[in-house]
């Protein structure tokens, strides 16, 4: 008997280990409904969460929505930090029912909504990651940037990135933007699937130089208005460890 114990508690960890939420997600169904007007991306990576969303026919940008998560043992929890459809919800840590359906569909069951997710990409590079604004060249000079409340966010996992700019103290949503993206021999491309500031700008290609110094990322090119831009990024996590 204790065997077969040990056998199931062993092969449960093999289950669990395997059943990652790192990687790009999309919103397949909702309360038993098809997803078809709209498209929904959430990114799990590095403990913490990013969601945008447009209108399919219109590319029209609806909500983004984010923060930090936990999932261990089972247990899924979940803080927002910024939330444009919701922005009551900024702060709250909420524990719906996280159950894997296979090892690529979540079900996410809160008390109104039934959401069922199917994994999208699980892909790396060296560039998968939450990342924070901690400088910006200016004049040829590198201002560096202490990120508090405010700040601005790009998370990077399984093919898909989302940059978000928000205030979580005051709620403030500033602005985001997402698409799919590449990373290789020191070139990033973004493809801009969603914009909030202006839609069309979305189908927009954007290509920039990389490279990684000290754990940084250092990021050059020109921004989506054509201005050049030199911007260092930390990891999220190391930026706001106490």
């Amino acid at each position: 008997m204790k065997k077969l114990v040990i056998l199931a508690i062993f092969f449960n960890s093999i289950v669990l280990s395997a059943q990652s939420l790192e990687g790009s997600w999309k919103l397949v169904e909702e309360n038993g409904k098809e997803i078809t007007d709209k498209e929904i991306i959430r990114i799990y990576q590095d403990n913490y969460f990013a969601e945008a969303a447009k209108e399919l026919a219109s590319r029209e940008f609806l909500w983004a929505l984010g923060g930090e998560y936990d999932y261990s043992n089972g247990d899924y929890t979940a803080t927002q930090d910024f939330n444009t459809k919701l922005p009551e919800a900024i702060g709250d840590t909420r524990d719906p029912k996280l159950t894997f359906q296979g090892d690529n569909k979540i079900k996410i069951n809160e008390v109104k909504e039934v959401q069922v997710w199917e994994k999208i990409s699980d892909s790396e590079n060296s560039l998968n990651g939450n990342w924070v604004i901690t400088g910006r060249k200016r004049d040829g000079k590198i201002d560096k940037m202490k990120p508090g409340d405010r700040r601005t966010i790009k998370i990077l996992g399984g093919d898909r990135f989302q940059w978000v700019a928000f205030n979580s103290a005051t709620k403030e949503f500033y602005g985001s933007g997402a698409g799919t993206y590449s990373a290789e021999n020191g070139k990033y491309t973004e493809n801009i699937e969603v914009f909030s500031r202006d839609n069309n700008r979305v189908g927009a290609k954007l290509g920039f130089d990389f490279q990684l110094k000290d754990g940084q990322w250092h990021h050059s090119g020109k921004s989506s208005k054509g201005d050049p831009i030199y911007e260092i990024w930390s990891p999220y996590a190391s930026a706001y460890s106490k």
